[in-house]
């Protein structure tokens, strides 16, 4: 046959491929290895799952390929009967790694015993701490964080807000829960930091928009209230609600007067706390018509409860923000103190300045976490990519909030749903040296939800001597194993 037959036969093979004629992304299929783990004095066989799972939207079309990592118990009777809980850190912009490698996960970075930082090459330890005994786990990287990405074609952007985001994290977990058929175990969400305010908003989105009611949400180091933690000019709640954390930061490093430095840390936190909702947070509420002799009072008052020195406080005008204390409490010795954990200590290049340079807490961490993830994800789960993994990335920026002339704030949004689903039990975890998401505040949120006695008795509040991420230290995760437990028995009650 000529040529020109062939193309009178075959013309498309001369035209070129439109967009519409590609065939859509195929999926990636995961990876599962086999392990075990002594928790309690008990061998715990697990089957880890390691891969990204398509997104699409509600007409099918593909999105985005988001990563996880599962954990799965064997040898169960009835696995739907199995508890499975979902995990996440914040930012916006974090990858789940700390709550995956740190707390919750079988596996977990070692640190020194106080989650000092330790030097390279870093390794990985059995977590004691490991919540398999209780629930499966499914940690997820929100779209640009870790392995996640949009497909190709797709912008980014899409996933970058706080609705945004709600919205497809709980695609991902309708998704999860029907593919591997667990619509009938209990189910619960972990959220630190942001993943806080993302835990309480996809807690009613979950109940409203897909019917799925869950039955707890475990909100580590919370922020549900903007309002709380914003030191923005006309904004006086911040101050007074992270005096108490700024009192046991000075504790901690010794820098209280006598009379308190020599009391459990507990009591000096409760005259803290008293102290700040009372005549601190009167002293604020007049502003500039605070008299002088009141101003000189309440100067006094608050350098008993931060170390600072009085005159330092009167030239501040009583307010003293986070990066201020980090910077000002060791000005003298030249060292500055950690925001996600003040029990943590820096140096800037010089001891001038009004704020840090950087968060010794956070770059204590960072190292040891991104090269043991990296390492563990490809050395014992079997997972191969190239793509880089983005443990923190500002690449989520700019996030948007859907808030006009106010506060995010998604308290109410727990509240309904708590309210909505009588099962619903919500654990708050906190830690005392925390400057970024302080507990008091955590405190006055809960206190301001609105819930009646019956629900409000479903709250559970606990507290830890460390920070943000309190389970760095040894004796903390510990106790936030305990505790977990604890709060899974209550909330699986029948």
């Amino acid at each position: 046959m000529r040529a020109s037959s062939l193309l009178l036969l075959f013309p498309l093979l001369l035209l070129p491929a439109r967009a519409d004629d590609k065939k859509p992304p195929v999926d990636e299929p995961p990876v599962t290895s086999a392990h075990r783990i002594a928790l309690g004095g008990a061998e715990v066989a697990y089957v880890a799952t390691a891969g990204r799972m398509t997104l699409r939207d509600y007409e099918g079309k593909p999105r985005a390929r988001v990563f996880y990592v599962a954990y799965a118990r064997e040898g169960l009777d009835d696995p739907a009967a199995r508890p499975i809980t979902f995990a996440f850190n914040g930012g916006p912009g974090s990858s789940a790694v700390w709550l995956h490698m740190g707390a919750l996960g079988p596996r977990r970075v070692a640190l020194g015993e106080e989650g000092e930082e330790v030097p390279p090459p870093y390794r990985l330890v059995d977590n004691e701490g490991a919540w398999l005994d209780l629930t499966d786990l499914v940690f997820i990287d929100p779209v640009s964080t870790g392995y996640s990405r949009p497909v190709e074609g797709e912008q980014a952007k899409q996933f970058h807000g706080l609705e945004e985001d709600v919205a497809w994290m709980s695609e991902f977990i309708r998704a999860y829960v029907t593919q591997h058929r667990r619509w009938a175990s209990p189910k619960f969400l972990v959220g630190e930091s942001y993943g806080t305010t993302r835990a309480a908003a996809l807690a009613a989105h979950l109940q409203d928009s897909h019917g799925m009611f869950l039955n707890g949400v475990v909100l580590v180091s919370a922020v549900l209230d903007f309002s709380t933690i914003r030191f923005d000019p006309g904004n006086d709640q911040p101050f007074w609600l992270f005096l108490p954390s700024y009192t046991a930061v000075a504790w901690h490093h010794r820098r209280l007067e006598p009379a308190l430095q020599g009391k459990p840390l507990r009591a000096v936190l409760d005259e803290a706390e008293a102290w700040a909702r009372t005549e601190y947070l009167q002293a604020l509420a007049r502003g500039a018509d605070l008299p002088p002799g009141d101003l000189e009072r309440v100067a006094r008052g608050l350098a008993r409860y931060t170390g600072l020195s009085v005159e330092f406080l009167r030239r501040a005008r009583l307010r003293v923000t986070g990066g201020t204390f980090q910077k000002e409490l060791l000005r003298g010795d030249g060292r500055t103190v950690g925001r996600f954990d003040g029990r943590y200590l820096g140096r800037d290049a010089t001891d001038i300045g009004q704020t840090p340079g950087y968060d010794p807490s956070y770059s204590a961490i960072l190292g040891p976490y991104t090269a043991t993830f990296n390492d563990y994800v490809r050395r014992e789960l079997g997972y191969e990519i190239e793509l880089p993994y983005e443990v923190l990335t500002g690449r989520v920026h700019p996030w948007t909030f859907p808030a006009q002339n106010r506060y995010v704030n998604v308290s109410d949004r727990l509240a309904g749903a708590m309210t909505k689903n009588p099962g619903l039990h919500t654990w708050v975890a906190s830690g005392y040296t925390d400057l970024a998401t302080p507990y008091f505040a955590a405190d006055y949120t809960v206190s301001h939800l609105g819930l009646d006695p019956a629900r409000r008795a479903r709250v559970l509040q606990t507290y830890y001597p460390s920070g943000h991420m309190m389970y760095l230290r040894r004796a903390d995760l510990v106790a936030l194993k305990a505790d977990a437990a604890r709060f899974y028995a209550q909330a699986l009650k029948r």
